[in-house]
């Protein structure tokens, strides 16, 4: 015990979150170019004493550790400057999704509940003006895009104290909050710990070969993980993270022809619709592709040649484990070897560890794994198992020692980029009054991979159209989710104990195509 005290004073020492890191780019890199937004372009020295100002008015309106702070609004540098803000004074952070439907925001406004809320105006002013009205017209609302008689964002940073002096914060403490597609039929939100965050940064900064050199194209949604690896890679390296709104061809193309970069997340779909806008050549697109064509283009996280990553792709992760948690680039077969900041086991139901080759549901344990979900407390009770989280995923250990993928446990739609869930979706329809019963499956589609599909058993006496329920699910959730195909039956095929046999639907209504990895 003696000793133990003795040891004391260096506790403060390794107190080391995302703020800090920004501080000592601030020494390290002060007049280099840190974000690009439009016309706006900062050194990691202006960067610095805006997040500091920015945290000075977090505090002023009395957050602090532990308080929430949610961003309803698209890419922009600001979401950036908020996560660091929000890392000086100790509170959490999430990035929503900005075409959630009002209805869902209300839900994420419920269970989040926030101290602050950054909202936009452009172009999705109406959805965020209905769920503050719908939640708590009187709470703190700062409009970031600018918004005649609402609290500016820029206004309320000129008049900020820039004081850089914050309370040191416990890097295991919870900063970033992801809401992942739902596991029971509402969505939740992972926690993400400052030591996750850098981990996940560094390994990005490896894997993709990015250093202060780097640009990075934040042309993906920050509330992806896929996209937030890349800019805080960016980030630790001391690069350049250029910004953009949303996704439009023309403007991703101008953005990386004029800041020559060199790193960006673009999905396949934007591909396409790039290649025709760069149609002979258009854009000077050689910092990034071989040819105007982006005919080396291979996957949404767009990297050099000769990075670990692209020379050995592949890889197994999940937001709850820090995004790639084992990659092929770390070596082996399958989805690869876990990083060096994970421990996997492949356990049976119990959490007991299975014979190598045997599949069973993914265990992983380490500093990158998440906190757990923001407020659900039974979840994440049932999620962890002796000291490991349950990931409800399949999985088996190769020969070699390497993990591959074998599949969800709960089945997962993937479209385009995106995630959805079955069980949320047919939550939705099942609210509708004229479902008696529903099974929604991803049927294969050549351009998103796959669409979503809901197979409906009527209620007795109704007969509402297909578009009925489509538009009912519109009004509910993101458009992404909504099911394009809508298929009538007058049963579903169950399972021995009562519930909806999931392969039996993808058998007799076409389903498939569903996402594997390794």
């Amino acid at each position: 015990m003696k000793q133990h005290a003795a040891l004391a004073p260096y506790l403060p020492v390794h107190a080391y979150g995302l703020g800090d890191l920004l501080y000592e780019q601030a020494r390290s890199r002060h007049d280099m170019i840190a974000v690009i937004d439009g016309d706006h372009r900062f050194t990691y020295e202006q960067l610095d004493e805006r997040v500091n100002r920015l945290a000075g008015v977090l505090r002023a309106r009395g957050v602090g550790k532990g308080d929430r702070v949610l961003w309803l609004g698209q890419n922009s540098f600001r979401v950036l400057e908020a996560l660091l803000a929000s890392a000086r004074v100790g509170a959490i952070f999430c990035p929503a999704n900005w075409r959630a439907a009002p209805a869902e925001l209300n839900v994420i406004l419920d269970d989040f509940d926030p101290a602050i809320v950054f909202w936009q105006e452009a172009e999705i002013g109406d959805a965020n003006r209905a769920a503050r009205k719908g939640w708590k017209p009187e709470s703190n609302w700062i409009c970031h895009d600018g918004c005649a008689g609402e609290d500016s964002y820029e206004e309320l940073l000129a008049s900020a104290d820039p004081e850089t002096e914050f309370a040191p914060v416990e890097t295991s403490t919870p900063l970033l909050a992801i809401y992942t597609a739902a596991f029971s039929g509402r969505p939740g939100a992972a926690l993400l710990s400052h030591e996750s965050l850098i981990i996940i940064a560094w390994l990005a900064m490896q894997g993709q070969s990015i250093d202060e050199k780097s640009g990075y194209l934040v042309s993906g949604p920050m509330f992806h993980v896929g996209v937030l690896m890349g800019t805080l890679g960016t980030f630790l390296a001391g690069g350049r993270n250029a910004f953009v709104p949303r996704v439009e061809a023309n403007q991703l193309l101008q953005m990386m022809q004029d800041e020559k970069l060199t790193h960006a997340f673009v999905p396949q779909p934007t591909v396409v619709q790039m290649r025709e806008a760069n149609a002979g050549g258009k854009y000077d697109v050689s910092s990034l592709f071989c040819d105007a064509e982006l005919s080396d283009w291979s996957m949404p996280m767009v990297m050099p040649r000769d990075a670990p990553a692209m020379k050995s792709m592949g890889g197994y992760g999940q937001t709850e484990i820090g995004g790639l948690a084992a990659v092929a680039w770390m070596g082996g077969t399958g989805a690869g070897r876990p990083v060096p900041f994970v421990a996997f086991k492949i356990g049976d139901e119990q959490g007991n560890e299975l014979p190598r080759g045997e599949a069973g549901e993914i265990f992983a344990r380490g500093p990158i794994v998440m906190c757990g979900y923001w407020n659900r407390p039974e979840e994440n009770a049932r999620r962890v198992v002796n000291g490991w989280h349950r990931t409800n995923d399949l999985g088996k250990r190769l020969p070699d020692g390497s993990i591959a993928f074998v599949g969800p446990k709960t089945t997962m739609i993937k479209t385009g980029i995106e995630n959805v869930y079955p069980a949320e979706v047919e939550s939705a329809l099942r609210s509708h009054p004229g479902v008696a019963d529903v099974c929604v499956i991803g049927v294969p589609d050549p351009k998103w991979d796959q669409n979503v599909k809901a197979v409906i058993v009527r209620k007795p006496d109704t007969d509402f159209p297909a578009e009925h329920f489509i538009e009912h699910c519109r009004a509910l959730m993101a458009s992404y989710k909504k099911p394009k195909i809508i298929e009538f039956t007058e049963s579903l095929p169950k399972t021995p104990v009562g519930f909806v046999d999931r392969a039996a639907v993808d058998a007799g209504f076409g389903g498939g195509g569903y996402p594997k990895v390794g």
